[in-house]
């Protein structure tokens, strides 16, 4: 069996000028993982193949630190002057590339869910100090061809803010470089904004914004002219979707989504405005995200422990008159009001009110799922809730678990000291 180091390799996934990419297996962690690496003539250290040395590099030095639901990790690297590889975690559902021309666009929903936790992940990479500067239809990978989870993964390219001052020319894909990029000016996080924004665009229209007879006629059209809006070339493309991706496409940086967050924000706000969700009462993941987000009780947790908690959590839109719990019966789960009303009964009694951020049912965790209900929880309105079990908060991480343990605490707190107050009134 043929090998690269300790793993075996299954079958070639890819190929271009400078490396292939082989599906692999790691007899240790018990994986499939994908392998890239350099043509054997890419070791000859020449000029022509310095650049493609610190690519590969780049990458390696990225083992381990970026560690995000949608970016794919680098497990190990090994470059010497004998072999050199990357090897990192194996996508399988192909690329967005399928879905940038006529005839196979994306629905936009769909769309607008993937350019979501791309600028997500992108936010992620920026704040630990990375701008990953090529990014393209062919970087972005499906989990699933049918899906809508992504990886980003080719940060051969990235620049790290914290400790470079100079950048490599020629690094990147021209058609999807930023105005300062082509004029190989200092760059940012408003530059991968743009990139996005050519993705988008590709996604939504099927076709580049610029697309010159050379690459230098395309450059120039870069830096100097501004693309037909999407909605010009596909009339049905809603205006807010084509809003997002002529800010995104501002050629002056300083006119762009000054962060990450305002372009997730838009995206999220479009999705809520043109109802674009195919499923009737569905939350999209987007919006799950930026509904906990926007709590309090969630204001300490990461990007990567929300989308944790995206994943294992169960979403319900419930009918009013609905009891959700009922006095005296065991459970094992608590439960977030994202969006209604609810009341809390106890013999018949009301005990308080719940609205939207308010948690309920948490001692049910303290308990084990031994304790039984001490009120019963019912709905007023049609309320939208997140249930989290006990055993599915036993898998997250211990990060995602230690702030829910912060979080119930400032709410045991909170709530003694109302009850004081109250007591204190009488």
């Amino acid at each position: 069996m043929e090998r690269i180091g300790k793993y075996e390799i299954r079958r070639p996934l890819g190929e271009g000028g400078t490396s292939v990419v082989y599906l692999g297996f790691d007899p240790f962690a018990q994986r499939e993982v994908a392998i890239k690496r350099l043509h054997p003539e890419m070791l000859r250290v020449t000029d022509h193949t310095t650049l493609y040395h610190h690519m590969l590099l780049n990458e390696a030095a990225l083992a381990g630190k970026l560690q995000h639901p949608h970016i794919v990790q680098i497990h190990d690297a090994v470059i010497d002057e004998r072999d050199a590889y990357v090897v990192m975690e194996y996508v399988p559902g192909g690329t967005l590339e399928a879905f940038a021309r006529p005839g196979h666009l994306l629905p936009f929903e769909r769309l607008v869910e993937i350019i979501f936790k791309c600028t997500r992940a992108l936010d992620y990479a920026y704040l630990q100090g990375v701008t990953h500067r090529d990014i393209k239809p062919a970087n972005i990978l499906l989990v699933s061809p049918d899906g809508q989870d992504i990886k980003l993964s080719d940060f051969g390219a990235a620049i790290f803010t914290a400790t470079e001052t100079t950048q490599l020319a020629g690094l990147g894909s021209p058609a999807y470089m930023a105005p300062e990029q082509v004029r190989e000016q200092p760059l940012d996080h408003r530059t991968d904004i743009y990139s996005l924004g050519v993705v988008m665009y590709q996604l939504l229209t099927g076709r580049l914004p610029f697309e010159g007879s050379s690459n230098v006629n395309l450059l120039y059209q870069i830096a100097h002219e501004t693309p037909p809006p999407p909605a010009s070339i596909r009339p049905e493309i809603p205006p807010e979707l084509d809003a997002i991706v002529r800010r995104a496409m501002q050629r002056d940086p300083a006119a762009r989504y000054a962060t990450w967050l305002e372009f997730s924000h838009d995206l999220a706000q479009a999705y809520r405005n043109r109802s674009l969700a195919a499923t009737p009462g569905e939350l999209p993941d987007s919006e799950k995200f930026e509904r906990l987000r926007a709590f309090h009780f969630f204001r300490e947790f990461s990007d990567i422990e929300i989308w944790e908690i995206v994943r294992f959590g169960e979403w319900r839109l419930i009918p009013p008159g609905t009891v959700v719990m009922k006095e005296g019966e065991p459970g094992n789960y608590f439960c977030y009001v994202i969006a209604g009303e609810l009341r809390i009964v106890k013999k018949g009694h009301l005990l308080n009110t719940l609205s939207p951020g308010d948690c309920f049912g948490e001692m049910a965790l303290f308990a084990a799922g031994r304790g039984a209900r001490t009120a019963s929880v019912e709905t007023v309105t049609e309320t939208r809730i997140l249930t989290i079990r006990a055993p599915a908060l036993l898998r997250a991480s211990s990060l995602c678990q230690m702030h829910f343990y912060k979080g119930f605490l400032e709410v045991l707190a909170s709530r003694l000291s109302l009850a004081n107050s109250r007591i204190a009134s009488v």
